[in-house]
């Protein structure tokens, strides 16, 4: 009585040989179903791209902004530039306000500070200007005001 999965011998003695691996029409096929899958998914995981940086530039200036008033409470008034929330020589300065250096926005430009805002109901203005790094623009470019 034969076991499964011991063949039979051929006259020679010896069992046939089993051919392992893939063909070629069946690669080809698996990388045509790969590519269409691919072609239906990739549009919408790349949408999110530009979603998830302009949340992430709002959670870095939100973090600015708070290392921003913490340096207020400590000298009574605003740094001139972001980069006085690393070092300083102003009188009651009790930082450094930043765990690191000032971070870029997502998409590698610096962010836009001014100590003294258009609007006097804002102490001062943070902003990005998005993903072309010029004031303006729309969707990806569009610029990325801290309120």
């Amino acid at each position: 009585m034969p076991m499964s999965g011991i063949r039979p011998a051929t006259q020679s003695g010896r069992a046939p040989r089993r051919v392992l691996g893939f063909t070629l029409i069946e690669l080809l096929i698996v990388i045509v179903i790969l590519g269409l899958l691919l072609s239906l998914v990739a549009p919408t995981m790349f949408s999110k791209v530009g979603s998830s940086q302009r949340k992430t530039a709002m959670a870095q200036m939100q973090m600015l902004s708070t290392a921003l008033d913490t340096y207020r409470l400590d000298t009574g008034s605003f740094p001139a530039s972001l980069n006085e929330l690393r070092s300083g020589n102003t009188p009651g300065w009790d930082g450094p306000y930043l765990p690191r250096e000032v971070p870029a926005d997502p998409w590698g430009n610096p962010y836009v500070y001014a100590a003294k805002a258009e609007d006097p109901a804002k102490p001062y203005s943070l902003l990005s200007y998005g993903k072309d790094g010029r004031a303006g623009g729309d969707g990806d470019a569009e610029d990325i005001v801290f309120q």
